[in-house]
Order: C-alpha cells, then structure tokens, then sequence
C-alpha cells in the first residue's frame, strides 16, 4: 500500500510538474503575441551534458525574421543557436522540468518563475511588473559605428541604403567595408598634426564609396574642414560621384577625371590609393612623398613588376627551392615589392606600417602600407639604402619602380 501510495504521488508531482511547464511557455507565447519578451533564462541543470550550466533567451531579428537565441553557457565557452519562434517553445516544453529545474521569464508587464524545489515540490509564480524596456533585436551587439546609415543621402544615391536609412540586403557587406576602412583611417588620422584645412587625394576613387565616407566622417564626426578629391579615369563615374556629391551639399568634395601619374599632388596633406594595379601603386606614393603628404595609405594590386625581375634572373638564394613553384613566387614578390615599399618611404622620413585587412566580406585579405610623417627622428638613409640593395642582389632585381621614380 505503501509502495502504491509512493508512486501514485510520484505521478501527481509529474503532472504537476507538466501542468505548470504548460503554462509557463503559454506565458511565453503571450508575451510573444503581445510583443513584451524582454528575456528568458533556464538554470540548475540536472541534465547529462557536461558542463552545461544555462541557457539565456532573448529575441533577435536576423534577415528581418525573428528567432529567439538561445546561449548555451557551458563552463569555458558559449554556444549560440536561433530558433523560429515553434522550434524554441517546442524546445523549451522539453527542457523546463526535465533537464532543467530553474525557468525565468521576464516580460514588459509580468514575471513568471518555476522551480522545482529539492522536496519535487513545483513553485510557479506570476508577478505583474512596472512596464520594463524592450531590448533592441538587432542580431549583432549596437556598434558604434562610425558612418551611421540614418540621413545619409549618399549613401542612399550609392544603393547602400533605402529612403528610411535602412542598409539593404544586398550592401550589408558593402556598409561594413566603409565603416571598417574608416575605423583604420580615423587611428591614423590622429597621428597626424592638427591643419587648418586638411587636403586629402583619393587615387582610383571609382565609385566613391570610400570617398564619400572619408569625407563625411572629417567634415560631420571629427568637424575637420577638409578639401577631398577623388581621381577617376572613368568619365561616367566621375560624372556621377560630382552629382551625388553636389546633391550632398558636400562643398568640398571634388572628383576629377584622370590618372595618378598625372595627378598634380601639391600640398596634398593625405593621399590614398586603394588597388591601384602593379607599379600605379609606386605612383601614388611618389606624389605622395614629393608633396610631403603626412599621410599615405595604399593598398596594392598585383605585384607583376617585381615578379617579372625574380623571373628573368633567377638569383640562387636559400628559398630557390620554394620559388620555383609559380604559386610562392607570386607571393614572394608580392612581399619583396611591398617591403621595399616600405623602406623607400622611411628613406623619406615616413614611419611605416605594414599590415592584413579586410576590404570586403568576398574578397581575400589585402596588404595596407602606411607610411606616417616622422617630425620627430631623421632617417639613416645610408643604412635603408644598404638594405635595399642587399634586398634587390638577394632576389636578382635590376631595379624596383618606385626606388626609380624617386632617384636613389
């Protein structure tokens, strides 16, 4: 009798138990209609994954559809997946009690709490609550963004965005490589001496993307006057960039039809060149040297000079037996083009920097050379020079574009 009395209250606690997770996730689904979800979280795991402790619950919208994301806290790590709102309270109905004996729920308007207590006894509580804030739904943390899409007609006339300000589908990644590129060029930016106005060239603008970018992040986030051009060979570009611009009331923002060896560079103070193909590169940081600019940013584009020279006179060094393979000849050019890049610009009093970033989510890493004014330390010039030439004999190179173009 006794047994039978046992099980017969193990049965009442089971159904108690499953009463009472019903009408938590009806609770669930109220707040999901009512659109007050603010978030749930699920604790005292008694379940057999090791190292579980929680899970956390919040609402998020991804490709404009929301889901609910679930946390899955395990001791050392995280693990997030997303749920269509079914597939979560159907989840949810088999964790509440059964692996999980903790479950909260807050809501703009009202709390639920479930426990299952050491005794098996099951606490449910409902506490109506002061109307709490409903938390942003955005996939992704809010970034601090430097180029806000909000009121940004260029970027509207550019396809980024549509007349709400919202960023397209199809230009997520074209607004992540604006914001990325600005937030490489607002840390260089600082390291620069204060100007009255500052003079920026951006050689090979193409559409303008960038340029427009730069320009409203110095004249709108920093207050900097500047005067910014952008160089373009194509007419119907440049044509169209001036008319966004004009549009813009973007004053001071020019684009100008023509090439960089004929670009006329003086008093430029920062100038940019982006993918400009084998030696145009070299081009643009000679005009940037020879007008002093103190800034130069350049992100290469095929290195087909210096690979020519490797080629031809096939030097005999220690990594003979690795450029013999097309595929590391490419690029060991590649690195022996940009490095003395590099040192040709501290030849020119420019500290440099050298490093890998992304320009855009469908293309492969990049290069970016960046050559600071140096104000402060003179160059050893003889001693750079040294190293150039020790460079160009180890790889059997007659003579690197921009070392000519410079005359050392």
């Amino acid at each position: 009798m006794l047994f039978a009395v046992s099980i017969e209250e193990k049965n009442k606690a089971r159904m108690d138990i499953t009463e009472k997770v019903l009408e938590f996730i009806s609770g669930l689904e109220q707040s999901l209609l009512e659109n007050s979800f603010n978030k749930l979280s699920l604790g005292n795991y008694k379940g057999t994954k090791e190292n579980l402790k929680n899970i956390y619950v919040k609402k998020v919208l991804i490709k404009r559809e929301e889901k609910l994301s679930f946390t899955y806290r395990y001791k050392t790590r995280d693990i997030v997946k997303n749920y269509a709102f079914d597939e979560a309270k159907d989840l949810l109905s088999e964790l509440i009690g059964a692996h999980f004996h903790v479950a909260t729920l807050l809501t703009s308007t009202f709390d639920l709490q479930f426990e299952i207590q050491n005794n098996k006894k099951v606490i449910f509580k409902k506490t109506e609550t002061t109307v709490r804030e409903i938390p942003s739904q955005d996939h992704d943390k809010a970034k601090n963004r430097p180029i806000t899409p909000q009121g940004k007609g260029y970027l509207q006339a550019l396809k980024v965005t549509d007349d709400q300000g919202n960023v397209l589908k199809n230009a997520q990644d074209k607004y992540r490589q604006i914001n990325h590129y600005i937030e490489i060029l607002s840390t260089l930016i600082k390291e620069i001496p204060n100007k009255e106005l500052l003079k920026v060239a951006d050689m090979g603008s193409g559409k303008g993307y960038l340029t427009f970018a730069l320009y409203d992040y110095l004249q709108n986030v920093l207050n900097v006057r500047a005067d910014v051009t952008g160089i373009e060979f194509r007419p119907d570009l440049v044509n169209l960039c001036n008319s966004i611009a004009w549009n813009a009331n973007f004053s001071n923002l020019h684009f100008k039809e023509g090439t960089i060896d004929a670009f006329d560079s003086a008093g430029t103070d920062i100038l940019i060149a982006l993918h400009a193909c084998d030696t145009a590169t070299d081009d643009a940081i000679y005009k940037g040297i020879m007008a002093g600019a103190e800034l130069i940013v350049v992100a290469p584009c095929c290195h087909k000079q210096i690979r020519r020279e490797i080629e031809k006179n096939k030097a005999k060094n220690d990594i003979q037996f690795l450029t013999k393979y097309g595929i590391f000849l490419e690029r060991q050019a590649e690195m022996v083009t940009d490095g003395i890049r590099a040192m040709v610009l501290e030849y020119f009093g420019y500290k440099t920097k050298v490093f890998e970033f992304i320009s855009d989510a469908h293309t492969p890493k990049n290069v970016m050379i960046v050559g600071v004014k140096d104000h402060r330390n003179t160059a050893d010039k003889e001693m750079i020079l040294d190293k150039i030439n020790e460079a160009k004999k180890y790889f059997g190179i007659e003579y690197h574009h921009l070392e000519r173009m410079a005359g050392i």
